[in-house]
């Protein structure tokens, strides 16, 4: 949603992983930092944000697994 706020002017960018745990651990490795402990979304999966070297935001996704048929 956009606000007056310019940094929802920016395009969300996020990015589907198996282990958000161990993504945003990697982020932190190569000197992003990790904007708070992973989120889970009811019926979605774990959200968790983070900004790279540069100062963009971005957020990783581990999706749940299908549901069986």
């Amino acid at each position: 949603m956009k606000t007056d706020d310019p940094a929802s002017h920016a395009p969300s960018v996020v990015i589907a992983v198996g282990d958000v745990h161990a993504a945003l651990g990697a982020v932190e490795q190569a000197g992003g930092t990790v904007a708070g402990p992973p989120q889970e979304i009811p019926g979605v999966g774990l959200y968790g944000s983070f900004h790279d070297t540069e100062g963009n935001r971005m957020s990783l996704l581990q999706p749940l697994p299908p549901a069986a048929a």
